[in-house]
């Protein structure tokens, strides 16, 4: 069987967050194979394409890119595997469906990877897609992949157990599973060393966290307590979970970003009961009530579906008067995907016409630019403190970062370094961007 020494790797990796938490798991497992991860596919000896099932878009995405692969594949030998969600969900269908790809892996699969590169080199065909109640690669350190060190996501649960009706995740990742408190923390730990100023810690559902007798909350503090220099952030979280234990937590540690991502998806309590998301739009409005009650500054974004099944106007006028209620910063908007295996796709029928799924989905972005430009304009004379990311797209005089609220700020560069915590004043902005002037550097300390 061939060995894998020196074999080069290119990882594309599509969809969520936790998806490039994976790439770079599956980075560290190939380069203790004796791989190499290189910088495009027209230098690779394998191509491994982690992917995204949430909505029907994604897939075709990844459809496309793996025909686009076969133009390569013709001019020299390069095998071409598909990880993550829409393996996991497609299993052998996917290599009948694209004949170039050699074999599929889903997310609890990957220490099978070095093994199944091998075998794919004497012709076999391998799907490795048995999912996992225990895996959560908590041995394993990452091969961070986005090159800014300062920046980095820990994965500290895996799997969900919710089962909402238009949701995949729970077929895709399998059920809900924690990682062990220290190996969390020494990662962390071990990242702040490393020079890192921002952890991520990321979950399907992550405040739902539990391992042995730790909460989610005291996992967070645990984190926070590293160093006041390390910034603190996670993602994402389901209503149902946000405890007062975690927003007392988050109050009290100033490193803890004080940005909530909380996940609506229809202010409908009619479409919220189809949706089997388990709460009230009464309910949420109470936890958006709590988290300004423990920090007013705190912001809070969303997820939202337009046109889920059965959708009528007044569900949809719903939404927009709950997105006028919580005046949220940001909001990611999807008109409803429907996906296979899913209750959805089983008990549900997928009714609402396009053009009105359109519609509606325009009149929501409609609403949020408007919100989130009313929620900027508030911030201009202000200071917030900065964490500096890189240069702005649009001029290298410009340096960006982000505030506390996760919101985007962009100054001009003076002798300000990247990875510096800086204090900078809000002059301008648009409904996505903060636009200031640098008023003092903080030499790369929080909060001094």
């Amino acid at each position: 069987m061939m060995d894998l020494k020196d074999k080069k790797v290119f990882i594309e990796t599509y969809g969520c967050q936790m998806n490039f938490a994976d790439s770079e798991v599956v980075t560290a497992i190939l380069g203790e194979a004796g791989c190499r991860r290189c910088e495009s596919a027209e230098e690779a000896d394998y191509v491994l394409i982690n992917t995204c099932a949430i909505r029907d878009n994604a897939e075709q995405r990844i459809h496309h890119r793996l025909r686009d692969l076969r133009a390569l594949q013709q001019k020299r030998r390069l095998y071409v595997g598909v990880l993550g969600c829409m393996a996991e969900r497609l299993k052998q269908q996917l290599m009948i469906e694209e004949e170039n790809v050699s074999f599929v892996v889903g997310p609890d699969a990957y220490r099978c990877l070095p093994e199944v590169m091998k075998r794919v080199t004497e012709g076999a065909k391998v799907a490795e897609t048995e999912l996992s109640t225990t895996e959560t690669y908590s041995d394993i350190v990452p091969v961070r992949l986005d090159g800014n060190g300062i920046s980095a996501y820990i994965s500290i649960m895996r799997g969900c157990q919710n089962y909402c009706a238009y949701c995949v995740v729970p077929y895709t990742r399998g059920r809900e599973r924690s990682r062990d408190a220290e190996s969390i923390v020494a990662e962390a730990r071990g990242l702040f060393e490393a020079g890192y100023k921002e952890v991520t810690l990321l979950g399907q559902n992550v405040n739902s966290y539990r391992w042995e007798d730790v909460t989610f909350a005291q996992l967070m503090a645990r984190v926070a307590e590293i160093s006041p220099l390390l910034r603190v952030r996670f993602a994402t979280s389901h209503p149902k979970d946000l405890s007062d234990e975690l927003l007392e937590t988050m109050a009290k540690y100033e490193n803890i970003c004080k940005c909530i991502h909380l996940p609506l998806q229809s202010g409908s309590e009619r479409m919220l009961k189809l949706m089997n998301r388990r709460y009230t739009p009464e309910w949420y409005m109470g936890r958006i009530e709590a988290v300004r009650r423990y920090m007013p500054d705190c912001s809070i974004t969303t997820d939202v579906i337009a046109g889920f099944c059965g959708e009528e106007e007044e569900d949809h006028q719903a939404t927009l008067e709950m997105f006028k209620k919580v005046g949220y910063d940001y909001a990611y908007m999807f008109k409803f995907s429907m996906r296979p295996d899913t209750y959805a796709e089983k008990h549900l029928k997928d009714d609402v016409p396009d053009a009105v799924k359109g519609r509606r989905l325009e009149e929501i972005i409609k609403l949020q630019g408007e919100i989130a430009l009313k929620n900027n304009r508030k911030d201009i004379g202000k200071t917030f403190e900065v964490l500096v990311e890189g240069t702005s797209h649009r001029s290298k005089e410009q340096l960006f970062g982000r505030n506390s609220q996760n919101k985007v700020i962009v100054f001009d560069r003076g002798d300000v370094k990247v990875g510096e915590y800086v204090k900078v004043r809000v002059t301008d902005c648009t409904a996505a961007t903060l636009i200031g002037e640098c008023v003092t550097a903080q030499g790369g300390r929080l909060n001094a």
